[in-house]
């Protein structure tokens, strides 16, 4: 029942988000644009932080890369929307494969800090690399982007927008398919319990590896999406602040919640970007107040619903066996006697 109803209130979302750009300015289109993006950053943190246990600030870092991969290949290679996803995709993954050796092994504080630094180093090389991301300038003038082969550019915030709600919409339900197979619960029971994971014979180690990977390449698509939804990219779009802001907006969301993650970036773009014209000077004041609210009276975020206490532990799917090799029957052993 519960899932009908949160299907039922995702096709009601997702029809006002395809009404939104007929019924708003130019202005807020595009900044609806920007939070779908940074929503699609925040899945990623959802995905390792809730889902697999791993707390991470450092996503800004392959969102960096699929940003100025995207960028740099629509002005010199190619303009297709598409083309730009799954490069952007393919640079994020690449980078966390990278850094795979750092944070795989640690645990708890120790990766927020590994992921912190990853961040900031990333930052730093973005802003001296001027060559090829025009240091702390960023990148302007980017050529717009066509959606697909033989279509017209994308000329409007409005069709920019819905270009961005595609694919967001796209990569969000891929997630969760994902997340409906042996991937789910297995990723879900290393992060209750990794002892008793790895006793029943599971590589721990390689699922985390998987899912580290795959949240680089949903950062590196949304790093994709930003160059779309605002044609100008700077090192200013990826520092701590943002990395604080995606996990502050999984925190509100829920931290196990993949659509969550999206309602969370929503309403912490909302308190930055509009509440700062009507309350100057404390939009800080008001995200932290949200969190601290949050945090106290919905603890599982604002759109878990917390379920009753007790009951056994969901089982942990077996590993799969090779098959045994059949033997010719002996007949019985016979007796050893002394």
């Amino acid at each position: 029942m519960i899932r009908r109803v949160r299907l039922a209130v995702a096709t009601v979302v997702l029809a006002g988000l395809v009404v939104v750009p007929w019924v708003v300015d130019d202005y807020t289109a595009a900044i609806l644009a920007r939070t779908l993006a940074l929503g699609l950053v925040g899945v990623s943190v959802a995905l390792l932080t809730g889902v697999a246990g791993m707390p991470t600030l450092g996503q800004t870092a392959p969102y960096a890369a699929g940003a100025y991969a995207s960028a740099v290949l629509g002005s010199q290679v190619s303009d297709v929307g598409v083309v730009q996803v799954a490069v952007a995709a393919l640079a994020g993954a690449t980078l966390a494969a990278v850094t795979l050796p750092l944070i795989v092994p640690a645990r708890g504080v120790i990766v927020l800090m590994i992921t912190l630094a990853i961040g900031e180093l990333a930052v730093t090389v973005l802003g001296r690399w001027r060559s090829v991301t025009g240091g702390t300038d960023g990148l302007a003038g980017i050529t717009p982007v066509r959606p697909l082969w033989g279509l017209p550019v994308l000329a409007t915030d409005q069709a920019r927008y819905l270009y961005t709600l595609a694919v967001v919409a796209t990569l969000v339900g891929a997630v969760l398919l994902l997340l409906r197979t042996r991937v789910g619960p297995l990723l879900r029971a290393g992060r209750d319990d990794e002892m008793r994971l790895r006793a029943s014979g599971h590589r721990v180690g390689l699922y985390l590896s998987g899912a580290h990977v795959a949240a680089g390449a949903i950062a590196g698509a949304a790093g994709s999406l930003l160059v779309v939804a605002q044609q100008y990219i700077s090192p200013a779009d990826f520092g701590f602040d943002t990395s604080a802001l995606l996990l502050l907006g999984v925190v509100i969301g829920g931290t196990a919640s993949i659509g969550g993650a999206l309602v969370g970036a929503a309403l912490v773009i909302a308190v930055r970007d509009w509440l700062f014209g009507v309350l100057p000077g404390h939009a800080p004041l008001v995200l932290g107040a949200l969190f601290v609210a949050t945090v106290y009276l919905l603890p599982t975020g604002v759109t878990r619903v917390r379920r009753p206490r007790g009951g056994s532990r969901p089982p942990i799917p077996a590993p799969r066996q090779p098959a045994a090799t059949p033997t010719r029957d002996r007949g019985p052993t016979p007796e050893l006697r002394v």
